[in-house]
């Protein structure tokens, strides 16, 4: 009892330091910006004026590129306002009626405004290329639920628990790569890594110092559920508590110039990133099919008492099992934060998808995960096509539940005799 007690206290304490140490570095004052163009041109020499009804007032003026910013003094409602008699001749206001708006602001937080000029511009893209590019995009994006689907499938196949915190090693992934990156000053490529091996170290000591004791315990499935919800919970808001609500970016990799492949663009970054989670799902196939680990995983899923009658060291697979399952998903919040920014909300925002990945492909199947992710990154895309973007995650749980109702035990799960 004192010693996995003992393991939980070095475990949090070490992640309490580690985050701690770059804290004062990360928090951020208020502020808000923005960036006015006159179509693809920076419009510079604009003024913003900034003001709150406690008598804060502060103007900004656009620079060279259209950028201006304003730091607030608190968090809280300010009133942002353009002045329009300082827009160069030639530039007006797309909406002359929007002068200004009002935002929130919350502590540490830095908020975006925006006055479009000119007139709006018009899409000449036919549907079939719109659909092309979103195919494209919604493959790179199964890619980023796939590395994390194939954790959580991996864990579920051979200890059967539907772990609810697994969102929280994803966030873990993508909060580690900017502690390394933006505050210990390391090579993006090294802190990714870092972040990769810390995140496998998070899961590896995560169950062998808290599942492992829940199973020595006896502790149900169901009831395993329930604490893992309980565990997401408590992570989630230790992030906020230490990284803050902000959304933060890579500056090295923001507003990257795409590449033009016919009627498709990609930015660099997504086709590395698709690159690298492509090898690693090759590698955790190939790991999972041609090694004895692999082969020992495969068998505790099948089977764990007779696993362990043939001399498999269960405890030992499923530990490592942990750490392989927590860096895949360390290494998706990695990817995933280069193109949507780091937050401490990114991996709960993904875990539905996740969830969705692994059920459309069969439960506890690496393959399948794979598939499934694909198929619902692709269909989240393909989907706006139609809809509205914000409704576009219910197409693809659309499909999904369609899916399901054909095949209740997924595109490459098992079916299971009833009785």
């Amino acid at each position: 009892m004192r010693r996995p007690l003992l393991g939980i206290s070095a475990v949090a304490l070490a992640l309490w330091a580690l985050l701690m140490g770059g804290s004062a570095a990360m928090a951020a004052d208020q502020t808000i910006g923005g960036v006015i163009k006159n179509g693809q041109e920076g419009v510079p020499g604009v003024t913003v004026n900034v003001s709150d009804e406690a008598g804060f007032v502060e103007n900004a003026i656009s620079d060279e590129t259209g950028r201006w910013a304003v730091e607030v003094p608190e968090a809280g409602t300010y009133t942002v306002l353009i002045e329009t008699d300082t827009l160069p001749a030639g530039v007006t206001l797309r909406d002359p009626d929007r002068t200004s708006v009002q935002v929130t602001v919350q502590a540490g937080q830095s908020k975006s405004v925006l006055f479009p000029t000119g007139d709006a511009p018009v899409s000449t893209t036919s549907k079939l290329d719109q659909a092309l590019q979103l195919t494209v995009d919604g493959f790179i994006f199964g890619l980023t639920i796939a590395l994390a689907a194939v954790g959580l499938s991996l864990i579920f196949g051979t200890t059967g628990l539907t772990n609810f915190s697994h969102g929280e090693l994803v966030t873990f992934g993508s909060l580690m790569a900017y502690f390394f990156s933006a505050i210990m000053g390391l090579p993006f490529i090294v802190a990714a890594a870092a972040a990769v091996f810390a995140g496998g170290l998070f899961g590896f000591f995560q169950d062998r110092f808290f599942w492992r004791w829940l199973r020595k315990r006896g502790t149900g499935l169901i009831a395993m559920l329930v604490i893992s919800i309980g565990l997401g919970i408590f992570l989630r808001y230790f992030y906020l508590f230490i990284f803050g609500g902000n959304t933060r970016q890579y500056a090295e990799y923001s507003g990257q110039a795409g590449i033009v492949l016919g009627p498709i663009v990609v930015t660099p970054k997504a086709l590395v990133g698709a690159g690298i989670a492509i090898l690693f799902l090759v590698l955790t196939v190939a790991w999972l099919k041609m090694t004895r680990m692999g082969k020992a995983s495969r068998a505790i899923a099948d089977n764990p008492a007779l696993a362990s009658a043939s001399g498999i060291d269960v405890n030992r697979v499923i530990s490592i099992i942990w750490a392989a399952g927590a860096g895949l998903a360390a290494l998706a919040g990695v990817i995933y934060s280069l193109s949507n920014g780091v937050s401490w909300i990114s991996g709960f925002g993904l875990l539905l998808l996740i969830f969705a990945g692994v059920t459309l492909g069969g439960l506890g199947t690496a393959i399948g995960a794979i598939v499934g992710s694909i198929i619902v990154g692709t269909m989240i895309q393909l989907s706006t096509l139609f809809i509205p973007s914000e409704l576009k995650n219910v197409g693809a749980l659309a499909v999904l539940i369609v899916i399901l109702m054909i095949r209740p035990q997924g595109i490459l799960g098992r079916s299971e005799r009833v009785g």
